[in-house]
């Protein structure tokens, strides 16, 4: 059965969808020998051969879903071009993985990886609005107007957030501890939106991701997401 080969290369887990639509455009597949350039080509996988910069791609048999709790000081990403530690210094498994969505660099907690091409559009699709909550210290004292602002919307420059959900969960030497919940993933998000309100955000770590939760996994170790873990992804 024929597919497209943005998807078969994701279901190879080279990248996501979109990443490997630019790979495409890019110049860097050839199906059976020749060099293509355009998207929306159909291949056969049980007859075609496809290269990835000279390397013979093929379906992962071996699906693999994990949940790492990233420390502070690495790079959500496979590698980085400024040499910093990636979660792949931390995360060491056979499969070629990535993943899904990012923490940033400063930033702690849930990262989910996996080589599934499915499952990672399904999560970062905008359409899902999978909600992700985070715990924040940040400076200053919140109040009851600044969490309004957050139920209505906030500009970060240009651009007005959706409806985001903020929890005190303590106060205390002028630095509140809150929970914070999103469904969108732009870049610095919940600082941008606490500094827009003058908090300046102290530390962020992910707490859970829709219906995942990060538990009492330690601070740098990782796992496999479990079957339940794992149907919910595919229900999304």
């Amino acid at each position: 059965m024929e597919e497209r080969l943005q998807k078969f290369m994701a279901s190879c887990g080279v990248a996501s969808r979109r990443k490997c639509e630019e790979l495409i455009l890019a110049g860097k597949v050839k199906v059976n020998g020749i060099l293509v350039s355009e998207v929306g080509i159909k291949i056969d996988p049980t007859k075609d051969l496809v290269e990835y910069e000279g390397k013979v791609i093929s379906k992962e048999e071996n699906k693999v879903y994990i949940m790492l709790n990233k420390p502070e000081g690495y790079i959500s990403s496979v590698k980085d071009e400024k040499g910093r530690p990636t979660i792949l210094d931390i995360v060491k498994v056979k499969e070629r993985i990535y993943p899904i969505g990012r923490l940033d660099y400063d930033s702690s907690g849930l990262l989910l990886l996996t080589n599934d091409g499915e499952i990672y559009n399904k999560i970062i699709h905008p359409r899902v609005e999978l909600k992700k909550k985070y715990i924040a210290v940040v400076q200053g004292e919140i109040s009851e107007k600044d969490i309004n602002k957050f139920e209505i919307g906030i500009d970060i420059g240009g651009y007005i957030t959706a409806p985001a959900e903020l929890k005190i969960l303590s106060y205390e030497k002028d630095l509140s501890t809150v929970e914070i919940s999103i469904h969108e993933g732009k870049n610095r998000q919940i600082r941008k939106m606490c500094a827009a309100l003058n908090h300046e955000v102290l530390s962020l770590k992910r707490i859970a991701i829709g219906d995942i939760k990060l538990g009492y996994l330690k601070r740098g170790e990782f796992r496999i997401l479990n079957e339940n873990e794992v149907e919910y992804l595919n229900s999304l």
